[in-house]
């Protein structure tokens, strides 16, 4: 079963673009990464979903109920953390979540304490002294408290540090394995790549690809920093799945797609000053790998 299926979804604020034809589905069970670069329509998507905004036109369900018609009913079942979050700041911790919990008609209050203690959240702060960090953390459990069917993320990580992130990432591996169906959205393609079995990557409003990760992975390009002691020739890197050549003085670099052996090759015939491998940022990745889309 689809827990989500969005179809043809758009969205236009008065004449500018919000989003454009956005189709996709997530199936029960799954870790499904929704990825672009900032401003490129995901919150949009994500806030006609919750029917906090209405759709120009297309439609979408939640569990095969439509998103507008249904939106109280799905909603006790969705747990949202939206990218910034906002609360009262004289509220204490506890009492903001107590009054979360209090629309779910279940008693939350052992998931509260687990749930803070793993984020290593203090309950009896006032909302006003905490850090944008622990802030997080109050959406974060906020959001799982009442072990939501399906759990729906956008940009969970901003404001969390390393640590807590592999704390969350753990904790979000942990509900997926017991049932919970989980929307990661993102600009940051490690993350994704690192919970999700399924990618949509949206750029200026429209979907341009579904992928599954191991296949995004397959065809992901490689960025080459090369220094070397005497400027390079423009064709010395003329290899199948270099593109991108850019030759400043003695730094050459480049954007690779392929068997890595061959660059290496390549590189042991001149004397390098200094290398640098890197994995490409979303914006290379867009640019290039989805060229021929464009």
């Amino acid at each position: 079963m689809n827990v989500i299926e969005i179809n043809n979804l758009t969205k236009m604020y008065g004449k500018s673009r919000g989003i454009t034809d956005i189709s996709f589905h997530v199936e029960e069970g799954e870790i499904f990464g929704f990825i672009g670069p900032n401003g490129a329509g995901k919150s949009t998507t994500i806030r006609t979903l919750l029917s906090l905004i209405y759709p120009t036109s297309g439609s979408a369900t939640i569990f095969g109920k439509d998103c507008v018609q249904f939106a109280p009913e799905i909603k006790k079942e969705i747990g949202y953390l939206p990218s910034e979050v906002f609360y009262y700041d004289n509220m204490k911790v506890k009492d903001l979540l107590k009054y979360s919990a209090s629309f779910y008609k279940k008693d939350c209050s052992k998931r509260i304490k687990e749930l803070a203690e793993i984020m290593d959240l203090d309950l009896n702060k006032k909302i006003d002294d905490l850090s944008l960090g622990n802030k997080k953390k109050v959406g974060i459990v906020q959001g799982l408290l009442h072990q939501p069917k399906l759990i729906i993320l956008d940009e969970p990580t901003s404001g969390l540090d390393p640590l807590m992130q592999q704390k969350f990432f753990e904790l979000l591996e942990e509900e997926n394995k017991k049932g919970a169906t989980i929307l990661f959205s993102s600009h940051i393609l490690s993350e994704v790549q690192r919970l999700c079995n399924r990618v949509a990557i949206i750029k200026e409003g429209k979907i341009v690809t579904v992928e599954k990760i191991s296949t995004l992975q397959e065809n992901n390009y490689k960025k080459f920093k090369v220094e070397t002691k005497i400027p390079l020739e423009s064709n010395y890197f003329n290899i199948n799945g270099v593109n991108n050549l850019e030759i400043k003085e003695n730094s050459t670099s480049f954007l690779f797609r392929g068997n890595i052996n061959a660059i290496m090759k390549k590189l042991a015939d001149i004397e390098l000053v200094n290398l640098w491998i890197e994995e490409p940022d979303l914006e290379e990745i867009f640019l290039h790998y989805y060229e021929k889309e464009a």
